[in-house]
C-alpha cells in the first residue's frame, strides 16, 4: 500500500521557504507512529528541511542533483525508482513531501493520511485538489489547539475509491 502523509491548511497550503507553517507536537507524533518501521520517500527539499535521517524508517530521498549526497539515505533520480525500491523493502510505503513529490504520486497512492489544520496561512508550496470523485473519507478524529497545539486540527484517511 502507498500512502501520502501530509499535513495541509484549509487552502491546501503545506510549506513556506522550505518550512512546515505549524508547530502540531501531536502531528508529529501521529506521523512517527504511522511511519516507524517503514519506507518514507521524500524530495530533496523536504529532506533538507528535515535536516536528518528520520530514525526507524529507511528514507529514500529523489533528487535530480548529481553530486549530492547524504549519509543514512538512499538517494534515487526519480519517483519510479524510489517506489521500486521502497517496494523491494516492505508492502507499506509512506510518501512524505514534498509539493512537487505529491503531485507526481497522488495519482498512484492507494490512501491519504491527512492532518486538515485549521488555518489559512501564507505558503508557497501546496497539496494538490483532493478529487472527491477518486478519494473517499474513511476517518477522521479531531483535536482543539491546547498549550502545545496552536490550531484545531483533524488526522483525516482518505480511501482511492476503486479500492473501497
Amino acid at each position: 500500500m502507498t500512502t501520502i502523509v501530509v499535513a495541509m491548511g484549509l487552502s491546501n497550503e503545506i510549506g513556506a521557504d522550505n518550512q512546515l507553517l505549524w508547530h502540531l507536537p501531536k502531528d508529529l507524533k501521529h506521523f512517527k507512529e504511522i511511519t516507524t518501521g517503514h519506507p518514507i520517500i521524500m524530495g530533496r527539499k523536504t529532506y533538507e528541511s528535515i535536516g536528518k535521517p528520520l530514525p526507524n524508517r529507511t528514507n529514500i530521498v529523489v533528487s535530480r542533483k548529481k553530486d549530492w549526497f547524504q549519509e543514512g539515505i538512499l538517494i534515487v533520480g526519480s519517483i519510479k525508482e524510489a517506489i521500486k525500491f521502497a517496494k523491494k523493502m516492505d508492502e507499506n510505503i509512506f510518501i512524505i513531501g514534498g509539493g512537487n513529490i505529491y503531485e507526481q504520486t497522488i495519482d498512484l497512492a492507494d490512501q491519504l493520511e491527512i492532518t486538515q489544520v485549521k488555518a489559512n496561512l501564507k505558503a508557497d508550496v501546496f497539496f494538490p485538489k483532493i478529487n472527491p470523485k477518486i478519494w473517499k473519507k474513511t476517518q477522521e478524529t479531531c483535536h482543539e489547539k491546547d498549550e502545545q497545539n496552536e490550531y484545531d486540527f483533524c488526522f483525516q484517511t482518505f480511501v482511492r475509491k476503486s479500492e473501497i
